[in-house]
């Protein structure tokens, strides 16, 4: 029923916001278990309540897909062009179903210690992200834990990857504009020489950021799209710089706007041009609690020996650090490659696919770790 369900979401994918008949599919799932889901107030997503406790303990799923065509060759390839879930938002969302259908189970058989909250968030691919969405419903009030999974296809499937502190990085998104006189290419000493200056921003922000800060805050900032100029010639009056910054550290996280301003000014003075910063806040890493991930460890060692592995960090965002902000709780890597293949796609990319035998990993682990915790 999970796998099925998985590829008719796979097959029709929303966007962030508008995954109305996502919603409306879950909804129908834990409506006819005899669960009483609600809706989020922006009509997207989902919290449903489970056990006869208030809820101490939260399964979050993310629902959105990402904005790509499936260039996957299977039976359940996404019929919505444009649009494909490629980061296994359909699997987290089957994954989290089926811990709350079985945890319903064991609550109408009277063994269901807690109460537990199935989270179902709209919008995980956006920023500031569906997560904040939640906490204004007042979706994380009571808990005390909380706990989601994560595809990873640098993982076999039947593992899974848990790691105290900091597992995802804080991501925000930065666009420097520069201003200029502009002029003829064959003057530049009675202009600013804006492409001179904009070069020296794409090459000399990052190194100069990289070395302000402590290495060990990850701060990472890459650019991604330059627009400038539209002749030979002649020296533009503006252009730009857009990128992602990215850093593993929160506190950093907090400063780091006001410094990257300082060094942008810094490194385009010389050239008598001005530079405008537009800094949009994204998301802060997910902080794993210690304590967490102990708990995760301990229901993953029901699913099989060496199921456990240890996870790298990544400078990926991921929205669920909004909500860890709030309770504590652990964000675990859920293996989805094949056993035996090498060089499964990664994730984001259009041909991204798992070996299904993940979903049951993941339900056994998050309906085990829901029911243990105290």
């Amino acid at each position: 029923m999970l796998v099925e369900f998985r590829r008719d979401l796979h097959a029709h994918p929303e966007l962030g916001r508008l995954e109305v008949r996502t919603t409306g599919q879950i909804t129908e799932a834990l409506t006819a278990a005899g669960l009483a889901p609600r809706p989020l107030p922006g009509g997207t997503g989902l919290l449903c309540d489970v056990g006869t406790q208030p809820p101490t303990v939260g399964l979050r799923a993310d629902i959105d897909a990402l904005p790509l065509t499936d260039a996957k060759d299977v039976p359940y390839r996404s019929i919505v062009e444009g649009a494909c879930h490629a980061c296994g938002h359909d699997v987290h969302t089957a994954v989290v179903l089926g811990a709350g259908l079985f945890l319903a189970a064991e609550a109408a058989a009277g063994r269901l210690r807690r109460g537990v909250r199935l989270i179902f968030q709209p919008a995980e691919e956006q920023m500031p992200g569906g997560a904040l969405d939640v906490i204004a419903a007042g979706g994380l009030d009571g808990l005390e834990r909380l706990f989601a999974v994560h595809c990873d296809p640098a993982l076999e499937v039947g593992r899974v990857g848990l790691r105290p502190g900091s597992i995802t990085s804080a991501t925000d998104h930065v666009t420097v504009r520069v201003i200029g006189p502009g002029g003829h290419t064959a003057r530049p000493h009675l202009t600013g020489d804006l492409l001179a200056a904009l070069g020296d921003v794409l090459a000399r922000v990052p190194a100069v950021l990289s070395r302000r800060v402590d290495p060990r805050a990850g701060v990472n900032l890459v650019w991604g799209e330059v627009h400038a100029g539209t002749a030979a010639n002649v020296i533009p009056r503006s252009g730009s710089v857009s990128g992602t910054l990215r850093m593993l550290d929160r506190q950093v996280w907090e400063t780091v706007p006001t410094l990257l301003a300082e060094i942008v000014r810094a490194v385009v003075a010389p050239y008598g041009v001005d530079a405008e910063v537009t800094h949009v806040r994204g998301v802060p890493p997910v902080v794993n609690d210690p304590l967490a991930i102990a708990e995760l460890a301990a229901a993953a060692g029901a699913i099989g020996e060496d199921s456990v592995a240890g996870t790298e960090q990544s400078l990926g965002g991921e929205d669920f650090g909004w909500m860890l902000e709030k309770v504590p709780g652990a964000l675990a890597r859920l293996g989805v490659r094949p056993v035996g293949v090498v060089g499964a796609p990664d994730l984001h990319h259009a041909a991204f696919d798992v070996d299904e035998a993940c979903i049951e990993v993941g339900v056994r682990l998050l309906a085990a770790v829901a029911s243990a915790v105290d």
